[in-house]
């Protein structure tokens, strides 16, 4: 078992940047794949981006490409979503998840075991 704690939510006008952090309990294995997920009021979960721990293979969801950067230190058990030229459809709780075993990048969320508690995340027009 893993606990994902996430923080660096808040409210911030578009255009506007923030950095999301993720950090697991326990070092987590070097193989396993880590994502970002979203839900906006209303809406299901979406895919944002994700990253293979070793060789650091990153995956976008097109509406974020060229303004959102995921990242990992793996020294510190974390890991960090960049986010800038922010859009009010931004707009959602953020999620940080594990995928478990599988070594995979996937963009659906049933293919993740370990999830944090969400981030909210505010952008004002």
């Amino acid at each position: 078992q893993v606990q994902l704690v996430e923080s660096g939510g808040g409210l911030v006008q578009a255009g506007g940047s923030l950095r999301l952090s993720c950090a697991a309990s326990r070092r987590t294995s070097s193989r396993n794949v880590m994502g970002w997920f979203r839900q906006a009021q209303g809406k299901e979960r979406e895919f944002v981006a994700a990253i293979g721990w070793i060789g650091g293979s990153e995956y976008y969801a097109d509406f974020v490409k060229g303004r959102f950067t995921i990242a990992r230190d793996n020294a510190k058990n974390t890991l960090y979503l960049q986010m800038d030229s922010l859009k009010p459809e931004d707009t959602a709780v953020y999620y940080c998840a594990e995928r478990g075993l599988s070594t995979v990048i996937s963009t659906r969320s049933t293919d993740y075991a370990y999830w944090g508690q969400g981030t909210q995340v505010t952008v004002s027009s």
